[in-house]
């Protein structure tokens, strides 16, 4: 990613820096656990544990171009990285890596790093959740049109619009828990994953240090199923992300004008058009959620491997665990910040409510009209020329509220009290089961 979508948090998971230091700490548990089974001399392990802490602890640039260098030559990234390493280490290097092969090093690392970068999601999942919750709170009773097809439709509360995306989050929250889990895996199994070369436990150990798993059955590398369903979910995420960001660009409309994004001090919004007041936000929260699904078939096309290992998933995940993990970090903390901060105007809610003249209320009055003994089919009948009557000639002369037309009909004025239309046309109804669904989805209070 472009450094102007990366926050310094995620960006140091997948730095190179970081990517040795994980593949040190690999080597070093895998060498302590052959010692603690007497496989190699505990001397040996004790000195590159030390001398190896020393030389990635604080790697420098001159490190890293000597790494490069030998991968140069080598044309194999950890056999440059062992070279390094045992520059520093000396004679006992010799113990280092033995029974195990590259993807041992690579695949748990790969996981370490995934791991951390979940890690990092959930918090900024965390952030929007709260965010939501406070504002759902704020707007619990705020009265708005809901819309279908785009169209007005019937009254609901600005905060159920808004509880509604809180539950998707927490929704996509405990997946991408379950997503954590399902890759925290390590493989320390050798060449084809036989252990041919080393014992079992010594994976066991090393994965109850890194706090993972050992892989079930890895075949030289972890099965590329635990990845796919991974970036599945930060693409299931990324879609929640732009579902609320599209949501603020259509309130933000100038015809609706419900809410908007927070404009700053000496915001621009156009060159040209000192006037306009751009979504900028979630316009950007939209591409970036398109960037994350874009990972989402290359990761499931990675699940096929030939025989038991071929790296053809690896160029794919070198791009997208930084640039999804990148992506969905920064969008993640933009959408908590812009909902923090979004303007909101219930006057303006109101008036788009009432907007029609009425006619939002008629799925209320078709109700109205069968309890007063009216056919279904014929209130529906009624019911939607009398809107119709509103819709075609609103704003005209001629044009009157759906009220009106419905008093000047003679089987409605015939039957139904005024009262009765009072009550059905009463916004308030629809706040019945406001405090309902507030409790199933933020619990009691």
């Amino acid at each position: 990613m472009v450094p102007r979508y990366t926050r310094p948090e995620m960006a140091a998971i997948w730095a190179p820096e970081n990517r040795f230091r994980i593949w040190f700490e690999i080597e070093a548990l895998a060498a302590e656990g052959m010692a603690r089974m007497g496989a190699i001399p505990e001397e040996a392990a004790r000195n590159i544990r030390e001398k190896g802490n020393a030389k990635v602890a604080h790697i420098t640039q001159a490190d890293l171009d000597r790494i490069d260098e030998i991968e140069r030559e080598t044309r194999h990234d950890i056999i440059a990285f062992l070279t390094w390493l045992a520059e520093g280490i000396g004679p006992d290097s010799r113990f280092v890596h033995q029974g195990m092969t590259s993807s041992d090093v690579l695949d748990t690392c790969l996981a370490v790093q995934m791991t951390q970068a979940a890690d990092l999601l959930l918090k900024d999942i965390d952030a929007v959740m709260a965010a939501l919750k406070t504002r759902a709170l704020e707007h619990k009773n705020t009265l708005t049109i809901g819309r279908s097809h785009g169209i007005h439709a019937e009254p609901t509360t600005f905060g159920i619009k808004l509880a509604g995306h809180y539950a998707e989050f927490a929704r996509n929250r405990d997946r991408l828990v379950h997503a954590r889990a399902e890759i925290a895996t390590v493989a320390i199994s050798g060449a084809v994953g036989t252990f041919a070369h080393l014992d079992p436990e010594v994976e066991e150990y090393v994965a109850l240090r890194l706090g993972l798993t050992a892989e079930t059955v890895s075949t030289q590398v972890i099965p590329r199923d635990r990845h796919a369903a991974f970036f599945c979910t930060l693409g299931v995420i990324a879609s929640g992300v732009e579902r609320l960001a599209t949501e603020v660009r259509h309130l933000q409309r100038s015809e609706v004008r419900e809410a908007e994004e927070f404009f700053h001090a000496g915001q621009k919004g156009s060159s040209a058009m000192p006037h306009k007041r751009n979504p900028v936000l979630s316009e950007n929260l939209t591409g970036l959620a398109r960037i994350v699904r874009a990972a989402v078939v290359p990761a499931l096309e990675n699940v096929t491997l030939w025989h038991e290992r071929d790296i053809s998933h690896s160029s794919v995940e070198r791009v997208i665990g930084p640039d999804t993990t990148l992506a969905l970090d920064f969008a993640l903390m933009r959408l908590a910040g812009m909902m923090e901060r979004l303007v909101i105007y219930p006057d303006r809610m109101l008036a788009n409510l009432e907007s029609l003249g009425g006619v939002v209320h008629s799925g209320e009055v078709l109700l109205a009209l069968t309890r007063s003994g009216i056919s279904r089919e014929d209130a529906y009948r009624i019911v939607q020329a009398c809107a119709m009557e509103t819709w075609t000639k609103l704003g005209t002369p001629e044009g009157r509220s759906f009220r009106q037309n419905l008093e000047a009909d003679q089987e409605v004025s015939k039957r139904v009290p005024a009262a009765v239309l009072d009550a059905a046309m009463d916004p308030a109804i629809h706040l019945r089961s406001v405090d309902r669904i507030f409790e199933r989805v933020f619990g009691r209070a």
